[in-house]
């Protein structure tokens, strides 16, 4: 940093506008995401979180909110009711076989009517959605098993809280990183600081899907299912997605080839 006089002509050490607004921003991010967030050790994971909100019951709320919005963009409803008492028997199983019984959760599982988009996805609190695109796809009760299993790991795993918790501190570096890479007359700074940021977030979102397959395997050996099915359901993944994938470090989600070596390290685990 150059030397600069003040008024009477002594030396001090100057400092640029920019760079104490870029980390008044970057300090006021990461106070506010080690003071604005709760610390929670996750007994099913073993890993200390940083949660968006506090509590289970702020989880539920959330996602019987978002429920009715999910349902009406896949298509509501699936008519099918014998496929959807399936899904409620099999998550039901699940649930009731394992301790995610013990959490405040309140898990129900809806076919959606959707049959051309291969997808399953969960909310906070308990809310799991599963495609009939996907459903369909499915040759046996342990391959749906495995994907609800995975949902409701996502769900205990408390992800989605913990995402927002991770996005806003990594926007709020990235603004940070982008003022004080501004040269004043672009914005390429903060485009370069927004893209990093944003694959960090990718990165954990790949990681969280990575927890969310390990637990799924953990719940469908408590449940009694067979959990090879796992490897199953990734080979329809690779099936449904080709022709559309993208490098891995670009998704929020691992490729599935890539996640059958993981699942098989559960299994093993997890047998023992």
């Amino acid at each position: 940093m150059a030397p600069s006089f003040d008024g009477d002509g002594r030396r001090g050490i100057g400092c640029h506008p920019r760079i104490i607004l870029a980390l008044l921003i970057m300090g006021g991010t990461l106070a506010y995401h080690y003071l604005g967030t709760t610390e929670y050790e996750n007994e099913f994971t073993g890993r200390t979180q940083r949660l968006a909100f506090a509590t289970a019951e702020e989880e539920i709320a959330l996602g019987l909110q978002s429920a009715p919005l999910m349902i009406r963009q896949m298509g509501g409803q699936s008519r099918d009711m014998q496929a959807q008492a399936l899904v409620d028997r099999v998550g039901a199983k699940l649930v009731q076989s394992t301790l995610a019984r013990q959490t405040p959760y309140r898990f129900e599982f809806h076919l959606l009517a959707d049959r051309e988009t291969v997808n399953a996805f969960a909310l906070p609190g308990g809310q799991i959605f599963i495609t009939e695109a996907l459903f369909r796809l499915f040759k046996n009760e342990d391959q749906l098993a495995g994907v609800l299993g995975h949902e409701i790991g996502h769900v205990v795993g408390r992800h989605s809280n913990e995402q927002m918790a991770t996005s806003k501190l990594w926007q709020g570096l990235a603004q940070g990183a982008g003022v004080l890479l501004s040269d004043g007359q672009g914005n390429t700074g903060a485009q370069i600081a927004g893209m990093v940021a944003n694959m960090r977030v990718m990165k954990y979102g790949r990681d969280d899907e990575l927890e969310s397959d390990s637990l799924g395997v953990r719940f469908l050996i408590e449940a009694g299912y067979n959990p090879e099915a796992m490897i199953g359901v990734m080979e329809i993944l690779a099936k449904s997605s080709k022709g559309s994938s993208q490098p891995e470090f670009m998704s929020t989600h691992p490729a599935p080839e890539n996640r059958v070596e993981r699942i098989r390290e559960a299994i093993a685990k997890y047998r023992k």
